[in-house]
């Protein structure tokens, strides 16, 4: 025992990010905001202790969780992303347009306003604005006065799904909406990034370069988005590791040939250095051009530890280095732990660093052989890794995934990446042959995507993993590469007890009975065939929650929204452990709702409009919820700073 624990000891600094992350979920996932005194202060005062050499290992981890808690909490308190009280239907607003979002639908544009002006406090809040096909989209650097709806950020549509306020929140977003009249007062020359990346969209006029080197991410076509997420691939239209790789790798290939070229730098330093620091600059334009996305970052930050390496003859690809870009990354926003780019690109790289440099498996001797075997390991285990980031963000999974990257991987890497690259620049001179080239290409390829799309169980929805089965798999994993086994391999026993664990409590987690949003304006009932049925058929406020309460519901989110019959404005729903009555009509209120606090057989009332009662606020149902068939119920989190 005491040499497998020394074996552990000079892998300790691995789980710091781990820790970190762990105590900054913990506080993300609460239910109510919690009472912090002092914060800031006592984050300082953690951070400085844990790198005290004597502290031992269990105390200097219980620190590391607690500073990722309050460092959450004092980061939350310090971005103070001004929020709107409610939501406004016609409203006048002037601001500066900072960015435009080019999409397959509607472009939007990212408007700069004072606070005030939309009665969110003070500073400057940030507006994304759908523009209407009608209106022509204002230039970058503009300062316009336009009419709109704008609205709140909304909460999550259930406990432990995606809540959008928490995302905008630390993402600098105030609110959304749409534009119904543009006004442009002023046009403003600018040279931002955002200008010049807006500049290479217009000429390039292309979505492939718009998606692969200008990182507007909902450029592609949705339909075309649904294909590859099919086979598998849908990561390569989120510029991260595979594009820096790609693209850093034909940087220093290059600027190696020019050095090598000139003996007056040959003679003196070796022609990889130069190579590398000007390939390092061409990489941060890119990571500028690219719109400097999280898994971008990551990614950019992985190669510069590489350079760096490959720089002073040190190891280039480790674990240690994965966990500093962690860290990194972790500080500039704590919340980057939470969302799904952040997941899957560390538990991707984690994972293939582990094992390539631990396991390093036999490699054939045959060059082409190597390379297809590397291919394919490279796959398997970035699929192992980040299957249950999958499952949990997206409810679903595409089994062909493996066989959609060994096909399409090579394609994009050898023709269509290179080809819209270069494209991307000689559109600047009116040469648009790359650009048609790759556009060519890619329809080839998207052909055969479509053929895997459409074969036998292309992919499987998956249930809903809460946010306790989720940390069962990322412990699961965590064991596998961190603990350093000497005989036994108990990292491997450890992953898959924990991975059975957390398999277990998925499929044992019951299902909601009923659903509803936080105003009551939309409600789910399951029907006795076990599918669910809402109050009404669209909803605008809450577009989205359909699909997510059909997912909790294991049913596929194409489907239509069925509405549920009512009697007058009222909904009963019957079940064997309770009975539940909501009424969305004011005149109904008015009516039943007398009759409906004094019968003993009905045990929730639910209503459309805010009401309260002494007498029955047993019975009475506020704020949005779901109810399981044992009739527990869970509350859904509209109480934290990001909840205005």
């Amino acid at each position: 025992m005491r040499d497998w624990l020394d074996n552990q000891w000079q892998n300790l600094f691995l789980y710091v990010p781990f820790l970190m992350a762990f105590g900054s979920a913990v506080y993300f996932s609460m239910t109510n905001e919690p009472d912090l005194l002092f914060a800031p202060f006592i984050s300082v005062i953690l951070f400085a202790i844990i790198f005290i050499k004597k502290i031992p290992a269990v105390v200097r981890g219980i620190l590391l969780i607690l500073f990722g808690f309050y460092y959450a909490a004092t980061f939350t308190d310090f971005i103070n992303t001004p929020q709107i009280k409610h939501d406004y239907s016609n409203i006048s607003v002037t601001g500066t347009v900072d960015t435009i979002e080019y999409t397959n639908d509607k472009d939007k544009i990212i408007l700069s306003v004072n606070a005030s002006d939309i009665n969110a406090g003070d500073g400057i809040a940030k507006i994304k604005i759908s523009i209407p096909e009608d209106i022509k989209t204002p230039n970058i650097g503009d300062e316009i006065k336009l009419n709109a709806g704008i609205y709140k950020p909304s909460p999550a549509s259930a406990p432990e799904t995606f809540d959008y306020a928490r995302w905008a929140y630390f993402n600098n977003l105030t609110a959304t909406g749409y534009a119904k009249e543009i006004n442009v007062l002023r046009n403003t020359d600018t040279n931002t990034i955002n200008y010049v990346r807006d500049l290479l969209h217009r000429k390039s006029d292309s979505f492939l370069s718009d998606t692969l080197i200008l990182g507007y991410k909902s450029a592609i076509p949705e339909t075309d988005q649904k294909i590859w997420t099919a086979t598998g691939v849908g990561h390569i239209w989120s510029i991260s590791g595979f594009h820096m790789t790609l693209v850093g790798g034909w940087l220093f290939a290059l600027f190696f040939l020019i050095f090598r070229s000139i003996p007056y730098i040959t003679k003196r330093i070796p022609a990889r250095i130069p190579a590398i620091i000007c390939s390092w600059v061409g990489l941060l334009t890119y990571l500028f051009l690219s719109g400097i996305d999280v898994a971008t970052v990551r990614a950019f930050l992985m190669t510069s530890l590489i350079f760096i390496a490959f720089i002073f003859g040190r190891s280039a690809i480790s674990m240690r280095n994965v966990a500093l870009a962690f860290c990194f990354i972790y500080l500039l926003n704590p919340h980057y732990v939470m969302q799904a780019g952040f997941q899957l690109s560390f538990s991707a790289v984690f994972g293939l660093v582990w094992f390539f440099t631990c396991i390093k498996p036999k490699m054939p001797t045959n060059k082409f052989l190597r390379i297809t075997y590397a291919a394919i390991l490279t796959s398997v285990v970035s699929t192992i890794f980040t299957a249950p980031f999958i499952a949990m963000h997206f409810g679903k999974f595409p089994i062909y995934s493996l066989i959609g990257n060994l096909i399409f991987l090579p394609i994009f890497s050898v023709a269509i990446m290179p080809l819209v690259f270069i494209g991307t620049l000689t559109v600047c001179f009116g040469f648009m042959t790359p650009i048609d080239l790759a556009n060519s290409i890619y329809n080839f390829a998207y052909n055969i995507a479509i053929w895997i799309s459409e074969l036998p169980y292309a992919t499987i929805t998956v249930a809903h993993i809460s946010n306790m089965s989720a940390m069962i798999f990322i412990v699961g994993l965590v064991s596998l590469i961190l603990i350093k086994p000497i005989n036994l391999k108990i990292n491997y026993i450890l992953f898959g007890i924990f991975t059975a664990i957390g398999v277990i409590n998925v499929y044992m987690q019951p299902r909601p009975v009923f659903f509803a949003t936080h105003d009551h304006e939309l409600v789910g009932f399951v029907s006795t065939d076990g599918n669910l049925e809402f109050n009404k058929r669209k909803a605008s406020n809450h577009y989205f929650t359909f699909d997510t309460w059909r997912t909790l519901n294991n049913e596929d989110a194409k489907d239509k929204n069925t509405r549920r019959k009512h009697d007058k404005g009222v909904y009963r729903y019957n079940t064997k452990n309770f009975n539940l009555v909501y009424i969305q009509k004011f005149t109904s209120l008015m009516k039943n709702i007398s009759q409906l606090c004094n019968d003993d057989s009905v045990d929730f009332i639910v209503s459309y409009f805010d009401i309260d009662s002494e007498k029955c606020s047993h019975k009475i149902l506020q704020g949005g919820f779901i109810i399981y068939e044992n009739k527990d119920i869970k509350y859904t989190p509209t109480k934290r700073k990001w909840h205005q």
